[in-house]
């Protein structure tokens, strides 16, 4: 089984590789798996990922690939030859883009070890009327995240980004082995940010995420591994894991 420090994904949300870096830093022996985002990855280039697996983490290059299938293959080879853990495109782009990028993935991996290829379905900073009005897909948001999930296992890949609150959902969907990674978490009495639909950490485990990510709650705090620490125990004592 999984340990619930392996499955807390650390948001770098840094434009800096330096700060990024020194942050990392403090958190080794706590976190095992790090996000690297648009900001990091745009702002510190691709030897980030190389820093933070030489540092001994998993990586999760969070680049939202979405684009013609020929580009998002090409993209994906090249994300796989830096050695990531895990990587995603956005399910809107269709079941032919995310097949393609598969490829690309399973290309550029060669005989190592294929990163996790996930989809996001709705960003966890949509609400329902923004999606309805402004992006022009109508019904729930649920209805949403459940079509993108269900093309996302047809292309053959191994899970989707969704909020805590529609994980259930997305298993109902296509099996509990369908991976749910979830941002959009808080601990209680964290600011909220941006974010739309969120639970806190106790909670999206508890509902059956596979992954939980996590970023201002710990990278800002005055002590980030023991800001970490605490979530990890919550948890643990709450669901009774490891």
């Amino acid at each position: 089984m999984v340990s619930i420090r392996d499955r807390i994904i650390i948001a770098l949300d840094y434009s800096a590789g330096e700060e990024a870096l020194a942050c990392a830093r403090k958190l080794q022996g706590t976190a095992s798996y790090v996000k690297v985002g648009m900001q990091l990855y745009y702002g510190a280039g691709p030897s980030i990922v190389a820093s933070l697996k030489d540092m001994g983490f998993k990586v999760f290059v969070d680049l939202k690939v979405h684009d013609i299938p020929n580009t998002a293959k090409g993209a994906m080879q090249s994300l796989a030859s830096l050695g990531v853990d895990m990587v995603n495109v956005h399910a809107a782009g269709g079941k032919e883009m995310m097949a393609a990028a598969r490829e690309g993935l399973e290309k550029g991996a060669g005989n190592g070890p294929k990163p996790l290829l996930i989809a996001v379905t709705q960003l966890t900073s949509t609400t329902q009327q923004v999606m309805n009005e402004q992006i022009g897909i109508p019904g729930t948001i649920a209805d949403s995240v459940q079509q993108y999930a269900r093309l996302a296992k047809e292309a053959g890949l191994d899970g989707v980004v969704a909020s805590p609150l529609e994980v259930k959902l997305v298993k109902e969907s296509c099996g509990t082995d369908f991976i749910t990674v979830t941002p959009g978490i808080r601990p209680v009495g964290a600011d909220t940010g941006d974010q739309k639909r969120i639970t806190t950490p106790e909670m999206a485990f508890s509902i059956g995420s596979d992954y939980i990510v996590i970023g201002r709650p710990v990278t800002q705090a005055q002590d980030p591994a023991a800001a970490l620490s605490q979530i990890i125990e919550m948890v643990r004592n709450e669901n009774g894991t490891t």
